[in-house]
């Protein structure tokens, strides 16, 4: 075991680092610059998946023990200069006023079974929600939402085949509207409400647009678009623009990395609407955490626009998810935009002043990547206690290898599994160089957690240093009184630390394992970025959906992103891969011309683009 001594005179002087800066221990090593935020952030940054307490399901606890986290499905509205979050089988909601600290919400009365992909609006000093999991609810409203006591007239909104993944629209002009589906045959539907009449419906409901995955590629099914299965058109959100109806909807799967939220347009709340040719608008099928469909559109305080959207992980079972927010917007055509290059790097939150909405990237870099990594716990072997529906071909296949080899390959299915969980164990990171060391985020994950619904015990405690030279520690993190629960605990250090290794020393966690999908060192290093990527070459496919793209590796980069549009000037779409010169591009519409283009990164930064290159 730890020196425990040592430890628990850190944490008695904890108040007194933070009050005076710094002090060292007798033996020497410095405990400057110590960060223990138990409470409320003081950031100007975030990362996603945004870290918040998500609940863990209890569907499948009765037959074979299954314990996972997820959170899915987001409508997030603002209400009252708050922003008020809505996440699928949450048990309650979170609110937050600078999108940074989210407070859980336990509402005076509630769904017994959690909400499932609700509807959320504002609608005369209330917010209006619509989320039975039955499919056969009524709407339910509230006037203060941080007490949660939501009241219903009962009157049940009968659509054929029911209510499922709804939209709740409310119009300038105060009329209401309510889109739904999830399916892989049906449309997305719209019909009028009444909000004069306990929310009845109004006329008949009307088909609005389904999927065409033949002429639009990024509707395909699968991992990478790869699968022949029917995909699935789901969670519609209505948003206005100036004069112009902007409906997006989710495709093609929620499991899949190339989840994505597309668009259709009208000039009215009914239709007849309109394919976008820029579709999709919500795209991620690369990075760490992949995926970014089935979300909502907000307007923040400062009249700027985010996208929340749903994130994959599908390890646990196909529907283990998390929340990823993006700056969106609006071009002055009026094309809909989200920004999801680099989306899960350290970007700027709400009330950092930036020059440009569009990209609110802090330029930190990924310094962990691949990177040695040590650890004093012995490889675990042991079998997985799952919900594995992969030979049906709704999920991605088991990894089985827990060794501390998958705590930084970027990649958040896999995870190293300690063999205890106490505080003798430890992870140690070598960057190799030295380098200016500015946030640390933490991916934990579930390996037989055994724990369901919302417990309120839930924690995770640690303390995170930093060393130059490998022997002289400098502890930059102290969460080792820790009693929130950030299960992807992004750490926001006050000011750079110059480090060559980082260590994470393990103290507590709620779960029956110590499990973690990813250690990320975010920062910049001291060297040269890359050279632009050159030999840049496009081959638009005979299936028009497809385009191989490819460049002259450089041994210099970590890794590569492609933009592509169909304006020269709105490279809004991209893709984030490591250690590959090429990739397949299977996203495209049939019907539609593209612009491309190709940067490289590494841990000093990013380089200069490539040509740009257009395909009919």
């Amino acid at each position: 075991m730890r020196d425990k001594p040592v430890f628990h005179w850190l944490a008695c002087i904890g108040l007194l680092l933070v009050l005076f800066g710094s002090c060292a221990d007798p033996s020497g090593e410095a405990t400057e610059r110590v960060v223990n935020r138990t409470e409320e952030r003081n950031y100007k940054t975030y990362c996603n998946p945004i870290d918040i307490d998500y609940s863990y399901m209890s569907h499948y606890r009765a037959r074979n023990n299954v314990s996972y986290r997820s959170g899915a499905d987001p409508a997030i509205v603002n209400f009252k200069g708050k922003y008020y979050l809505f996440v699928t089988r949450s048990h309650g909601y979170w609110v937050s006023d600078d999108m940074s600290n989210w407070k859980f919400i336990r509402p005076q009365s509630w769904y017994f079974n959690g909400c499932n992909a609700p509807a959320a609006a504002v609608k005369d000093d209330k917010i209006i929600l619509l989320g039975d999991p039955s499919g056969r609810g009524a709407v339910i409203e509230t006037d203060n939402p941080e007490l949660g006591d939501w009241t219903t007239n009962f009157a049940v909104i009968n659509v054929p085949r029911g209510v499922q993944d709804p939209n709740l629209f409310v119009d300038d002009d105060g009329r209401v509207y309510l889109y739904e589906e999830s399916s892989n045959k049906w449309p997305i539907h719209g019909i009028e409400l009444d909000p004069n009449n306990w929310y009845v419906p109004i006329g008949e409901q009307v088909d609005l647009f389904n999927l065409d995955p033949e002429k639009h590629g990024w509707e395909r099914f699968g991992q990478d678009h790869k699968s022949d299965l029917k995909p699935f058109i789901e969670g519609p959100w209505m948003m206005k623009h100036g004069d112009t109806y902007y409906l997006e909807y989710g495709a093609p799967g929620t499991q899949w990395n190339v989840y994505a939220d597309g668009v259709y347009t009208s000039k009215s709340p009914l239709g007849p609407f309109e394919y976008a040719p820029y579709n999709p608008i919500s795209y991620k099928p690369g990075g760490f955490l992949k995926g970014s469909g089935h979300g909502s559109t907000v307007q923040d305080n400062n009249g700027n626009y985010w996208h929340f959207a749903t994130m994959a992980i599908s390890v646990n079972f196909k529907f283990e998810r998390r929340i990823g927010m993006y700056p969106a917007g609006f071009e002055e055509d009026g094309q809909m935009y989200v920004n999801t290059a680099y989306g899960d790097y350290p970007h700027y939150l709400p009330d950092t002043e930036v020059n440009n909405h569009k990209d609110r990237f802090t330029g930190w870099m990924l310094l962990s990547f691949d990177k040695p990594v040590t650890t004093n716990s012995p490889l675990v072997e042991s079998d997985v206690n799952v919900v594995d529906e992969s030979e049906d071909g709704y999920m991605l296949g088991q990894i089985t290898d827990f060794s501390i080899a998958q705590v930084n390959d970027e990649e958040i299915r896999s995870y190293w599994v300690s063999v205890a969980n106490h505080d003798s164990i430890y992870l140690q990171l070598d960057l190799e160089k030295p380098m200016d060391v500015k946030a640390i985020q933490i991916n934990f994950q579930d390996f037989k957690s055994e724990i369901f619904g919302r417990p309120d015990t839930l924690k995770q405690q640690f303390i995170i240093s930093a060393s130059l030279d490998g022997e002289q520690w400098e502890v930059v993190a102290d969460y080792s009184e820790n009693q929130r629960d950030m299960p992807h605990g992004y750490i926001e250090l006050p000011e750079a630390v110059e480090a060559r290794y980082i260590k994470y020393d393990h103290v507590h966690c709620s779960t029956r394992n110590l499990a973690i999908s990813e250690f990320r060192v975010f920062g910049n290093g001291k060297e040269a970025v890359p050279a632009a990527p050159a030999d840049f070459t496009v081959e638009r496919q005979e299936d028009r959906r497809n385009a191989l793209l490819s460049w002259t590796p450089d041994p210099e980069a970590t890794g590569y992103v492609i933009y592509w549009g169909i304006a020269e000037d709105k490279l809004n779409l991209s893709a984030q891969m490591y250690d590959q010169a090429s990739y397949e591009l299977r996203a495209l519409n049939t019907d539609q011309g593209y612009y491309y283009q190709v940067e490289a990164f590494n841990e000093n930064g990013i380089s200069e683009r490539s040509e740009i290159i257009y395909t009919e």
